[in-house]
């Protein structure tokens, strides 16, 4: 029995609420069990100085905690680890749109983390292509991208194997006793945008990562198809 008495393949509770900021071109509040995400993005009308005169755009993103977001203080500074989840976030909706339909415009998708428990990097992957496709659907009610700017959309999850099972979307107290993690991004052709696993305590075999692999692909399946239920598609 799973702490929170869901099955080994179930995903906590989903929840996407848009618009949750007024000023925002597009934003979600995207809830995975406790775990909290704030995303927003922002459009604006240039490209990184390395990008110029290519008629492109370019999509990245800017992940934070919250200092009470955990149970303890976390302070307000950048660390390593924001940043290699801020770069996986950005690479993932990359991988979602066709960035030379954008023009030479900059989307960036700021995640903020107001409630941590265990999934963080999955949850803003998730609810930052919804802020994403949000902001993109300003532009094309505008006239100023068309409708065709996307690839398929993107959304991630983690699997974990916890006291020799198989679990997915890991709460904080799994993950904290986790022998393996695997967090998997992936879209809606089935096609991997990004995989990090990692042996936490004994070594795990090539069996149980496909298992992995084919249990998050059955999870993100169920995301994906929740942002087309938010977005009307």
């Amino acid at each position: 029995m799973r702490v929170d008495g869901r099955a080994a393949d179930e995903l906590r509770p989903v929840e996407m609420v848009t618009g949750y900021q007024e000023y925002a071109e597009g934003s979600v509040l995207i809830s995975m069990g406790k775990t909290r995400v704030l995303c927003a993005a922002t459009v604006q009308d240039c490209v990184p100085s390395w990008m110029r005169g290519q008629g492109q755009g370019w999509v990245t993103a800017e992940y934070a905690m919250l200092p009470r977001s955990t149970r303890e203080r976390t302070p307000r500074t950048a660390s390593g680890r924001a940043t290699e989840i801020q770069r996986l976030i950005g690479r993932a909706l990359r991988a979602s749109i066709d960035v030379r339909a954008l023009g030479e415009r900059t989307i960036t998708v700021d995640c903020d983390v107001l409630v941590a428990d265990g999934g963080t990097r999955t949850a803003a992957i998730t609810g930052g292509y919804v802020a994403l496709a949000l902001a993109v659907e300003q532009l094309v009610k505008k006239n100023q991208v068309r409708r065709q700017v996307w690839k398929a959309p993107v959304a991630a999850v983690s699997v974990g194997l916890v006291d020799d099972e198989l679990l997915l979307d890991l709460c904080y107290a799994e993950d904290c006793r986790a022998q393996a993690d695997c967090n998997v991004a992936m879209n809606a052709r089935g096609q991997i945008v990004d995989i990090t696993a990692t042996a936490e305590g004994d070594c795990f075999t090539r069996e149980q990562f496909d298992r992995m692999l084919e249990m998050a692909s059955a999870g993100i399946r169920q995301l994906i198809q929740m942002q087309r239920q938010i977005l009307g598609r």
